[in-house]
């Protein structure tokens, strides 16, 4: 078996537990903030299951970038597409946000604005540590 599907594996079997914790939080908050809040069977179980491949994903797709012979953009395309998917996908299954066109495309710009920020973010944290590093070592 190819390396970096071991490590998609193994990664997102150890986080995927997390998602189904984390609905299980927001819905003991929405239990005890709504008054009429009620779920059924099917929808804590699709909410479970749910949760737990969109977990699982997000932790397995982190291995898209330390492909070291893909290119950036390859990585940023495959990572991106991949919780995109999920994200959506689990949003829409749980009716989180309705099935329909408007919404999914206001849905799809928060993603991608978000998206970028936090690799905006990531990747300046990076750039500025290595040059530090670097600094460093030119010291040395």
């Amino acid at each position: 078996m190819n390396q970096y599907l071991k490590q998609f594996l193994h990664r997102g079997l150890l986080f995927g537990g997390f998602g189904p914790i984390v609905v299980g939080i927001v819905y003991g908050i929405l239990e005890k903030t709504l008054p009429d809040f009620s779920l059924t069977g099917i929808q804590v179980l699709l909410a479970i299951v749910s949760t737990y491949v969109l977990a699982f994903v997000q932790a397995g797709a982190s291995i898209f970038n330390q492909i070291e012979h893909w290119s950036i953009a390859k990585s940023l395309f495959f990572h991106f597409g991949s919780l995109y998917l999920a994200y959506v996908s689990c949003y829409v299954l749980n009716t989180w946000i309705p099935f329909q066109m408007n919404v999914v495309l206001i849905f799809t710009a928060i993603f991608v604005v978000l998206y970028a920020v936090i690799w905006g973010t990531v990747y300046g944290i990076i750039r500025l540590t290595s040059r530090k590093l670097n600094q460093k070592l030119a010291q040395q």
